[in-house]
């Protein structure tokens, strides 16, 4: 059975290890402080990140998620943004992904917000096989300015 934690400080390793593999996975590089500062934020409790940690029943991690909330213009609550979701790809199909995400919806309501909601490229048509059964496709398409 998958066992679904709170990130701890104990969990850096492991955590790290995901995160690099989540990071290869959409081709992406970020410098080592901003990995040791998001993992800071997400066991920081006074932090608005969460994070949780998927293992396996022998203990290995096997998939991470990490949320925040924030105000909207369009609900009393909060909504919820799932920013990163991750899962080995050994176990993907098998329902980790499926439970990390029921993780942040059951802490979302917990919380009193009103929407959970994430992105996903377009072509990530694995993890939109799981994405099309737990959530509603909004038809919505992401644009970003680049500050940096």
């Amino acid at each position: 059975m998958t066992s679904i934690l709170p990130l701890t400080e104990s969990d850096r390793d492991d955590w790290l290890a995901l995160w690099a593999a989540y990071l290869e996975f959409y081709e992406s590089e970020i410098p080592s402080e901003q990995t040791a500062l998001t993992f800071a934020r997400i066991v920081d409790e006074r932090h608005p990140i969460q994070g949780a940690i998927a293992r396996d029943a022998a203990g290995r991690a096997v998939g991470i998620v990490h949320w925040f909330t924030h105000p909207t213009t369009w609900s009393d609550g909060p909504y919820v943004y799932l920013e990163d979701l991750y899962v080995v790809p050994d176990v993907r199909g098998g329902g980790v992904g499926r439970r990390l995400i029921g993780t942040v919806t059951d802490w979302a309501r917990d919380a009193g917000a009103s929407k959970v909601y994430w992105l996903t490229q377009s072509h990530n048509a694995t993890a939109r096989v799981l994405y099309d059964k737990v959530a509603a496709d909004t038809g919505f398409v992401h644009y970003e300015v680049d500050l940096a």
